[in-house]
C-alpha cells in the first residue's frame, strides 16, 4: 500500500476555528450583560511558520473574555471552539498557554524554578527540566538573572519570565492578553521585538490582544478588529511582510497605510453602531 501523505490526506484543519461563539455575564446589580455576540473566526495551521494575529478593539469590549473562553477559564453560552479539528477540552489544558498583563511569577521561586514550574508539575526530571529552562531563559534574555527572584526583576524582565514559562511546555496556542500593556514605551517596543525573534525559533501560533494600533501593524500576520461591546469581528486585515521590524518600519508608508486602514475601520464602527464594514 502507498504512503500516505499530508498533501493526500488533504488540508489540514485549523489551528483554532471558533464558531458562532456567544458570552454573557451577570453583573452586580443582577442584569444580564451580552460580551460577545456571534464571533467567528480561523486560524490558519502553519506548520513550520507559525502565526501571530491580533484582536484589536477598544478597552473593554470583550477580547479578553474571547480570549479566557479559548483558554477554557470560562464557559460560554453558545458556539465551538476547535483546535486542529478537535472541540476544546473542558477546562485549562497544556495545548493552551496564557501569558497575563499582571506579572504572575511565584515570589519564593527563582527564574529558573518559576519558569520550570509547568514541566515540574509534569513530572519532568529535574536535570531535563533545568536544561530546558536555562535554554529558553537564555532565549528571553535572563541568562544572567535565572537564580534571581521576581522581586530583583523589572517589569519587562518579570514578563520575560512569564513568556519563557508558557513557551516551554509547547502550547499549540499561546493566548497573550494586552501582556506589554503596563510597560514603559520604549521597554514595550523591545518585548514587542523580543516575542517576534522567539516565535521564529518557537513555531508558535500566537492569539495577541491589544488596543493599541501601532503595537497591532508591528507584530500581527493577521488582525482582527471587534466592534465595541458586545464584542464582535469586524473585520480581518492580512498584514504585509515588513522585510525589517526595526523601529523605524512605523514610520514608512506601508505601516502608516495599514494603521490609518484600522482607525477607519473603528471610526466607523463607532460611528455606524457597530455595523459590518470592510476594508
Amino acid at each position: 500500500m502507498p504512503e500516505t501523505t499530508p498533501e493526500a490526506a488533504g488540508p489540514l484543519p485549523a489551528k483554532l476555528d471558533v464558531k458562532n461563539l456567544f458570552i454573557s455575564y451577570t453583573d452586580r446589580t443582577g442584569n444580564t450583560v451580552q460580551a460577545v455576540q456571534d464571533v467567528s473566526f480561523e486560524l490558519a495551521n502553519k506548520p513550520g511558520v507559525g502565526e501571530l494575529a491580533v484582536f484589536l478593539g477598544p478597552s473593554g469590549c470583550g477580547k479578553s473574555t474571547i480570549l479566557k473562553a479559548i483558554a477554557g477559564l470560562l464557559k460560554p453560552d453558545a458556539g465551538k471552539i476547535l483546535i486542529d479539528g478537535q472541540p476544546l477540552p473542558e477546562g485549562t489544558g497544556a495545548d493552551r498557554g496564557m501569558v497575563f498583563q499582571s506579572y504572575t511569577s511565584f515570589g519564593w521561586r527563582t527564574v529558573r524554578q518559576n519558569v520550570e514550574y509547568g514541566l515540574e508539575l509534569k513530572g519532568v526530571p529535574a536535570a531535563e527540566r533545568e536544561k530546558a529552562a536555562l535554554e529558553i531563559i537564555a532565549q528571553v534574555g535572563l541568562k544572567d538573572f535565572a537564580d534571581a527572584l521576581p522581586k530583583q526583576l523589572s517589569g519587562g524582565m518579570k514578563q520575560r519570565v512569564a513568556i519563557a514559562r508558557t513557551l516551554i511546555n509547547k502550547p499549540k496556542l499561546v493566548l497573550m492578553d494586552e501582556p506589554f500593556g503596563a510597560l514603559d514605551p520604549q521597554t514595550r517596543w523591545g518585548m514587542q521585538t523580543l516575542i517576534l525573534d522567539i516565535l521564529k525559533q518557537q513555531d508558535n501560533t500566537v492569539l495577541f490582544v491589544t488596543h493599541d494600533i501601532s503595537e497591532a501593524v508591528f507584530l500581527a500576520d493577521v488582525i482582527f478588529v471587534l466592534s465595541h461591546r458586545p464584542a464582535r469581528v469586524i473585520t480581518r486585515v492580512e498584514v504585509p511582510y515588513f522585510d525589517s521590524r526595526e523601529a523605524a518600519v512605523k514610520q514608512s508608508a506601508d505601516f502608516k497605510r495599514i494603521e490609518n486602514q484600522l482607525l477607519d475601520v473603528l471610526h466607523a464602527s463607532k460611528v455606524q453602531g457597530n455595523v459590518r464594514v470592510g476594508l
